[in-house]
């Protein structure tokens, strides 16, 4: 879908999981398109924040142990749901869903799932009445520090890049204070331009960005079928990340690399 767009880089930064990095980069080689290898880790932070890693080795023992981890927890808990909803007499099959989705599927999948036994209209209704927190099937999920999290990234010598920063409703001051926070720790990058971001918006993170000195990255946050309105590349319809941030990003994590 990236090449047929014409575009020339995209990024794979799924939550908690880098199994789709391999098989992304195999096809970017043969359609002649970069596919950045990247993960966004759940943490934590007083509330839930995410931390994308760009350029990550995928074969990290830091990164797998911690994977390995999150994914453990997530089949529980999923399992959990999954009997949780058949007691009510919602008959979601948990093994059924790996086998469609993978490994261990969450909310999205589990809303896909609710929406086909007509449960729901879409998988954003379907998380909202059924899975987000305050409604009845809901179970907390397991997160990390960020200071664990940009360690792990840049131990797999990737950047850690803080996302989407307006997304977390934090005033100037506690916006700053995260930041800090988690440069302390070794963050490298800001999340500047995103589809749920106006160009006003994207100009101030960018302003921010120049002044702590950390890259600036964007992306279009592309779910497929679970986030309808957001298409891959453009976002919500005039999404643009410049090349030159993919080879400001790129400079960061090869220094990186040479310094591990």
């Amino acid at each position: 879908m990236a090449h047929e767009l014409g575009l020339s880089a995209v990024a794979i930064t799924d939550h908690d999981t880098v199994s789709g990095c391999a098989e992304a980069a195999a096809a970017g080689q043969e359609l002649g398109l970069e596919a950045v290898a990247g993960v966004e880790l759940t943490s934590r932070y007083g509330k839930t924040i995410h931390i994308l890693g760009y350029f990550v080795r995928t074969n990290s023992p830091a990164l797998t142990r911690t994977l390995d981890g999150i994914a453990a927890e997530r089949k529980a808990r999923g399992r959990k749901m999954a009997a949780m909803m058949a007691a009510d007499g919602i008959p979601i099959d948990y093994d059924e869903l790996c086998r469609r989705f993978g490994p261990s599927p969450d909310l999205p999948q589990f809303g896909e799932a609710l929406v086909e036994l007509g449960k729901a209209e879409s998988v954003q209704d379907a998380c909202g009445r059924y899975l987000e927190k305050g409604q009845p099937y809901y179970l907390p999920r397991r997160t990390i520090s960020i200071q664990r999290s940009v360690e792990v990234i840049r131990e797999a010598g990737g950047v850690p890049v803080l996302a989407h920063p307006f997304q977390y409703g934090l005033e100037e001051p506690a916006l700053r204070q995260l930041i800090e926070h988690c440069m302390d720790h070794g963050l490298l990058g800001l999340e500047c331009r995103c589809s749920l971001y106006d160009e006003e918006q994207s100009r101030a993170l960018l302003k921010l960005a120049k002044e702590y000195g950390l890259v600036p990255t964007g992306g279009s946050g592309f779910h497929g079928s679970s986030k309808p309105g957001i298409a891959l590349g453009s976002g919500t319809g005039s999404l643009a990340v410049p090349a030159a941030w993919l080879e400001g990003l790129r400079s960061v994590a090869t220094s990186t690399k040479k310094r591990s």
